[in-house]
C-alpha cells in the first residue's frame, strides 16, 4: 500500500469517527438534555481538561461502543444485574452513613439500571486506565492496577456466594482500609459535624442563617421558593439556593440547596443542607435490553436514582427522597460535609494505586451483590450466583480479555479526545459566529 493509499484510509476513518461523535454528542447533548449552547461550552470545557474526564462525561459513546460487543462473559439478559452504569475512579468516595460511621463507598447513583454487570466492570478498568496514565504511570502499571480490581471483585463475589461475607452489611470504614482511602477517612473523622454549614452560610443582620452567595450558589424567586417548600413539609426550611458549577455530565440539570432544621441526621444535629437535584432517563437505558419490571417499579426517575443507592448501600442517607416539580423529575439527598474522593496527591507508592483498586472492586461486587433478591422485589435470583456462573471457571482468562479490552478502549479514548478538542474549537466557533449574527 502507498503512502497516499494509507493516509486517504486513515482519513476516512478518523472522518467518520469525528461525525459519529458529532452525531452522538449532538442527539444527547442538544434533543435529550437540550443544553443550551453556552451550557454545551461548559461541559466540554471541562471534558477538555484530559482524556480522563473526556470519558466521564461521554457515558453515551462509551455505551454506543461497548454494546455493539458481544462476550462469553454477559449475563443473560433474563439475569440482569442491578449496575450502577457510571462507575469510574471518581465515583467512589468517603461520606457518613445514618449510623455517623464514616464509610467509603460509591457515591453516584444517577445512571443506576439493569444490564450485565460486564458494563460497570469494563468502564471501571478503562477509568483506571486513564486515571492512571494521566498521573503518568505506565501500562504496566496500568494493568496491574486493573488487574488488582478484577480479582478482588472475583474474590468478593465468591465470599458472597459462600456466605462468608454478608453483602447486606458489608461497608468499609477506617478500620476495614488501607492506604489512600484509610488516609481519607482518617483525616475526614476529624471533620466537625457542622464545617459544611460553616463554609456555606452565615447568620445575617436578622441572626438567621443563610447561604452565603457567590458564583455556584445564588438565590431563587419567592414562587420557586414557595413551590420547594411544599414540597418538603416535614423539614423547616430556613433558605433555598440555586447551585452552579458542580459536576460534568450534570450541567444543565437543575439543583437546588436547602437549608433545613431536623433531627433526622446521623448525629442529631439540627441545620443541613439537602441537595435536591433534577434527573433524567439512565444513558445505559438508552442501549441496554428495555426490562420491563424494573420500569414499572421505578417509574419515576427520583425513585429509580434513589432506590439504586437504597441497594447498594448497607445503611442509606435517611434524608433520600423524590419528587416532581413543574414537570421534571428530582430526587432529595443530604449534601454530606463528609463527602471526599481519593485525589491524586493522595497516592504516594505504586502500591497504594493497587491497594485503591482492590478496595473498590470489593465494593463492586458488594453493590452488585447486594442490589438484587436481598434488596429489591425487581430480583428473583442472586446476582454473584449469575454472575460466576457465567465466568465458569474461566477467571483467568476473563480477567485477562478485560485488561485487553480496556487498554483497548484506552487508546479510542486518547483518539477520540483528539477529535473532540477539535470539535469543541470548531463548536465554539459556530456560536460565536452566530452570536455576532444576531447582534448585527
Amino acid at each position: 500500500m502507498t503512502q497516499q493509499l494509507f493516509d486517504s484510509v486513515q482519513n476516512t476513518r478518523i472522518l467518520l469517527r469525528k461525525e459519529q461523535i458529532q452525531t452522538i454528542f449532538e442527539q444527547f447533548d442538544h434533543h435529550k438534555l437540550h443544553l443550551t449552547p453556552e451550557q454545551r461550552i461548559e461541559k466540554y470545557k471541562k471534558m477538555a481538561d484530559s482524556p480522563f474526564r473526556y470519558f466521564r462525561g461521554s457515558a453515551y459513546l462509551f455505551y454506543y461502543d461497548t454494546t455493539n460487543s458481544p462476550s462469553p462473559f454477559h449475563t443473560p439478559e433474563d439475569r440482569p444485574t442491578w449496575i450502577m452504569g457510571d462507575m469510574h475512579m471518581d465515583n467512589f468516595g468517603a461520606f457518613q452513613n445514618e449510623n455517623g460511621d464514616i464509610v467509603f463507598d460509591v457515591n453516584d447513583f444517577d445512571e443506576g439500571y439493569v444490564g450485565s454487570f460486564l458494563y460497570d466492570v469494563l468502564r471501571m478498568s478503562i477509568s483506571i486506565g486513564l486515571y492512571l496514565e494521566e498521573q503518568q504511570l505506565d501500562e504496566s502499571t496500568q494493568q496491574q492496577a486493573i488487574e488488582r480490581f478484577l480479582q478482588a471483585y472475583i474474590k468478593q463475589l465468591k465470599r458472597f456466594q459462600s456466605k462468608k461475607d454478608d453483602a447486606l452489611s458489608f461497608v468499609f470504614t477506617q478500620q476495614k482500609t488501607k492506604g489512600p482511602i484509610k488516609r481519607v477517612l482518617k483525616k475526614l473523622e476529624k471533620r466537625q459535624r457542622e464545617a459544611l454549614i460553616d463554609d456555606i452560610t452565615e447568620i445575617n443582620a436578622n441572626g438567621e442563617r443563610v447561604f452565603i452567595w457567590n458564583d455556584e450558589i445564588q438565590p431563587i424567586d419567592n414562587a420557586l421558593f414557595a413551590k420547594i417548600v411544599a414540597l418538603v413539609p416535614n423539614y423547616h426550611v430556613k433558605d433555598i439556593a440555586i447551585k452552579y458549577g458542580s459536576g460534568t455530565a450534570s450541567i444543565g440539570l437543575e439543583r437546588y440547596y436547602l437549608l433545613v432544621n431536623s433531627h433526622q441526621d446521623a448525629l442529631g444535629g439540627k441545620d443541613l443542607v439537602l441537595e435536591m437535584k433534577e434527573v433524567r432517563s439512565a444513558i445505559p437505558a438508552y442501549f441496554l435490553p428495555y426490562n420491563k419490571p424494573f420500569w414499572n417499579h421505578y417509574v419515576h426517575q427520583g425513585a429509580r436514582v434513589v432506590g439504586t443507592q437504597k441497594a447498594m448501600h448497607h445503611l442509606q442517607d435517611p434524608h433520600l427522597a423524590y419528587v416532581t416539580m413543574n414537570d421534571k423529575e428530582y430526587y432529595i439527598r443530604e449534601r454530606s460535609p463528609y463527602k471526599r474522593k481519593v485525589k491524586p496527591k493522595n497516592y504516594r507508592t505504586l502500591e497504594d494505586y493497587y491497594t485503591t483498586t482492590e478496595i473498590m472492586g470489593k465494593i463492586a461486587a458488594k453493590i452488585h451483590a447486594r442490589a438484587d433478591l436481598d434488596y429489591s422485589p425487581v430480583f428473583t435470583y442472586h446476582s454473584e450466583d449469575e454472575i460466576l456462573k457465567q465466568l465458569r471457571g474461566n477467571e483467568e482468562i476473563f480477567i485477562e480479555a478485560i485488561i485487553l479490552q480496556a487498554m483497548r478502549y484506552k487508546q479510542i479514548v486518547n483518539a477520540d479526545y483528539a477529535l473532540f478538542t477539535d470539535y469543541l474549537q470548531h463548536f465554539e466557533a459556530q456560536h460565536m459566529n452566530s452570536q455576532l449574527e444576531k447582534s448585527i
